[in-house]
């Protein structure tokens, strides 16, 4: 399942990117490979701060690092021009160029150019494996739990893998299937989905989460949103393939409009639960809603137990902040749920 090898320590390449949401391949990979985080790279004092050491090229070198990764994850993947005198200088000084860009790094002349004289390697991890299949969806064996959002970048990456971590604690077998560049480089391997042609994508979702032994759980990372004007497409794919027998959804307290496209309304919970029931049962008419999770970030403290409950009063199921309490609740009733 397209595995990847990467060199650590590395040195997170934030450029000028000021905000937070868009440096969540860096914030990703500090907040669950941090041991292999040596530094930041930025270009201004006002980039976003990922609270590492501030480091140049040459202080990288000189501390051991061997890959420059760049944790941005911008609209439409492109490689700012501004950028790139500073990523060839890091070429030039042997250090591999990691990145979840749709621009290949290697189409990039002077980047290629500087990697060639030094040795250095340019890997790009948003490049999907060759010859994918159309999906077929035939049920696969094993068992599947997808996360769904009421937007993007939102929290669905982060609660995949708390569910994988408590799922295995609770004694459950179990594998995080990572389906975009960020999971990608935490997992080392996974299928980036929205890298497909549109005509492979459920057909990729089966190839990412395959028949496994009955009792095993892949919890599959999820993409854009189904209600998402942009990026509804790569939703409805790995939804079809992936054919979840449980989702959950997340959603950012607070958020009212899509992120990047204002002009248009955050879902409602209930609404992302409807539609994704009534998509998903075309290849799992058993699919249903097991939790929900929030990115309570924006709420003071003292209101996020109350605006929790309230959740889980109103549509009858756990509801939990990843980040704050880990994810047992939502556990706990997926077992009870699925009990044989």
């Amino acid at each position: 399942m397209h595995p990847i090898s990467l060199q650590s320590p590395y040195l997170i390449f934030l450029g000028d990117e000021s905000r937070r949401k868009f440096v969540k391949t860096g914030a990703g990979l500090v907040d669950w490979r941090r041991q292999l985080c040596a530094g930041q790279f930025r270009l201004s004092a006002d980039t976003a701060d990922l609270g590492l050491p501030d480091m140049t090229i040459e202080e990288a070198v000189a501390a051991g690092v061997k890959s420059v990764v760049i944790g941005t994850a911008t609209v439409g993947g492109a490689l700012p021009a501004s950028w790139q005198p500073a990523l060839a200088a890091a070429a030039e000084a042997g250090l591999d160029i990691v990145a979840g860009l749709h621009t290949r790094l290697a189409d990039n002349r002077a980047l290629s150019t500087a990697a060639a004289g030094s040795g250095a390697r340019l890997v790009d991890i948003r490049v999907p494996p060759p010859e994918l299949p159309v999906g077929n969806g035939r049920k696969r064996t094993g068992m599947r739990l997808l996360t769904v959002g009421t937007d993007c970048a939102l929290g669905k990456k982060y609660t995949a893998l708390q569910l994988e971590r408590d799922m295995r604690s609770a004694g459950l077998d179990v594998d995080f299937r990572a389906s975009g560049q960020t999971g990608i480089m935490i997992a080392g391997r996974g299928i980036p989905l929205d890298a497909v042609v549109s005509d492979f994508l459920s057909g990729a979702a089966e190839v990412l989460s395959p028949g496994n032994s009955p009792g095993h759980w892949d919890v599959v990372e999820g993409q854009g949103g189904i209600f998402h004007p942009a990026y509804a497409p790569v939703s409805h794919g790995l939804l079809l393939g992936s054919q979840p027998d449980a989702f959950v959804v997340c959603h950012e307290a607070g958020r009212e409009q899509i992120s990047g496209w204002e002009h248009y309304p955050v879902p409602s919970i209930e609404e992302v639960i409807a539609r994704t029931v009534a998509v998903g049962s075309l290849t799992n008419p058993k699919i249903r809603c097991v939790g929900i999770s929030i990115n309570s970030s924006t709420l003071p403290a003292d209101e996020r137990g109350a605006y929790l409950a309230d959740l889980a009063r109103r549509y009858g199921l756990p509801c939990v902040d990843p980040l704050v309490e880990g994810t047992s609740a939502i556990v706990d009733h997926l077992v009870q749920q699925f009990r044989p």
